[in-house]
């Protein structure tokens, strides 16, 4: 497990290759397992490595990403059902500007499960020193990336056939649906 600074919010991260990084991440964090968490990958490139039936979308992706947005894709080979709650036929995809150790650490490994580093109904962490003592104590490395925006990712559902905002967030929503619509 290991605490890092994104472009938004500082995250609570492990292994997305196995369900067990999902699982002890959960666990950390007091989540519930039918909630999704998105597949945080280090680059493009790399999120179409593990996911490579978004290479067909590769255009709308690229207009977005890397950002501070979350794109929830279909997923029809069913990849990474662990990461996608209820639904493993759709799965959440970011892509944030790293910086610095948070870069290495994430390039490295290619992609993570990720999600915001604080517990469940606190609010989410501008500086690491908001993560909760129990998630910093939890977790093998902390990484400080000074202080981050603090607004969590915009959540954007790409399933249908219009796509649509879930969660208002970083970036700007209309813009971004805008550029979907146009793609």
């Amino acid at each position: 497990m290991i605490v890092l600074p994104t472009d938004t919010v500082y995250g609570l991260a492990a292994t997305a290759d196995t369900s067990a990084g999902r699982d002890a991440l959960y666990r950390l964090k007091g989540r519930q397992e039918r909630q999704p968490s998105a597949l945080v990958a280090a680059s493009l490139a790399a999120l179409f490595d593990r996911l490579p039936e978004l290479r067909s979308a590769g255009e709308v992706v690229a207009a977005l990403l890397p950002g501070p947005y979350t794109l929830v894709v279909p997923n029809p080979a069913g990849r990474y059902p662990w990461l996608c709650g209820d639904d493993p036929t759709a799965i959440g995809v970011r892509v944030p500007e790293l910086t610095g150790a948070a870069a290495a650490v994430v390039g490295a490994v290619g992609a993570v499960v990720a999600t915001s580093a604080n517990l469940p109904g606190a609010p989410t962490a501008r500086v690491v020193e908001e993560v909760s003592a129990e998630l910093r104590a939890g977790s093998a490395v902390v990484l400080d990336g000074g202080t981050l925006p603090g607004v969590p990712s915009t959540v954007l559902d790409l399933t249908g056939a219009e796509p649509r905002v879930l969660r208002e967030g970083a970036g700007n929503p209309g813009a971004a649906l805008a550029v979907l619509k146009k793609s």
